[in-house]
């Protein structure tokens, strides 16, 4: 794994120790077991930003405690591991649609990780939106 490679070269060969599949109905193997592996070997490796909340990029190296970042890394895992499949265009279309969409908010210095940095770590700023009860049986 050579620095500057680029992705490809980043992501480790599972093809020399893949068993074949038994049924071809089977859903593929994840590349990534979890959400946990996709973030610290796929995404923070590929994905690579100087995080400065004066120049408007933060990240919160505690992602694991805010609900909506794992609600998006998680998404982003899935989407990930489906394109990964398409060899056209599966992973032009995850980066457009997907990555650079979430990333973009989750770096963003207001939300989710305001207040957190990656030096100081994770800081609990932000509440949950409001809610009132709907009125019964609306849903």
């Amino acid at each position: 794994m050579g620095e500057g490679l680029g992705e490809w070269d980043d992501e480790p060969d599972h093809t020399a120790t893949a068993e074949p599949a038994e049924d071809s109905t089977d859903e593929p193997e994840l590349f990534y077991p979890n959400i946990a592996e996709f973030v610290a070997n796929k995404l923070a490796v590929t994905y690579r930003r100087q995080p400065n909340v004066q120049g408007g990029t933060t990240w919160c190296p505690q992602w694991w405690k805010h609900a909506e970042a794992i609600s998006r890394l998680e998404a982003l895992w899935r989407a990930w591991e489906h394109l990964r499949l398409d060899g056209a265009t599966g992973m032009s279309v995850w980066w457009r649609d997907h990555a650079d969409h979430h990333m973009n908010v989750l770096l963003s210095t207001d939300v989710p990780f305001k207040g957190c940095s990656p030096d100081d770590g994770h800081r609990t700023k932000i509440a949950p939106l409001p809610c009132d009860e709907p009125p019964a049986g609306l849903f």
